[in-house]
């Protein structure tokens, strides 16, 4: 069982267009300029449709998440990522109620 800590954060469901991939992951791949209290970003590929990417982003809490998620800075990386998405992505934002991290995952 993983060590007991208090994170918050999203996982989002996201529909990219064809070819939008890599162009999204350099997207991603920003500073850490006004992502303070950032723990981790995961981002998994449906094998279902490669298109659909499940992103699950990690905060130390919920003041730390708020305030980069209502941050100018994510707005505007967000409607560029935006052009590369076939819709509207569905959002889930909460509390990490359990992790067990084991090792460092490499694409």
């Amino acid at each position: 069982m993983g060590e007991e800590v208090a994170v918050y954060g999203t996982v989002a469901k996201m529909k990219l267009k064809p070819g939008a991939e890599d162009k999204m992951m350099k997207a991603m791949e920003g500073s850490d300029a006004g992502r303070e209290g950032h723990v981790a970003t995961y981002v998994f590929k449906s094998d279902a449709d490669p298109n659909v990417h499940i992103v699950a982003t990690i905060f130390e809490n919920k003041a730390a998440y708020k305030k980069f998620a209502d941050s100018p800075e994510q707005d505007k990386r967000f409607r560029q990522m935006s052009e590369m998405l076939a819709g509207e992505p569905e959002w889930n934002d909460g509390e990490v109620i359990h992790h067990d991290t084991k090792v460092k995952a490499t694409r």
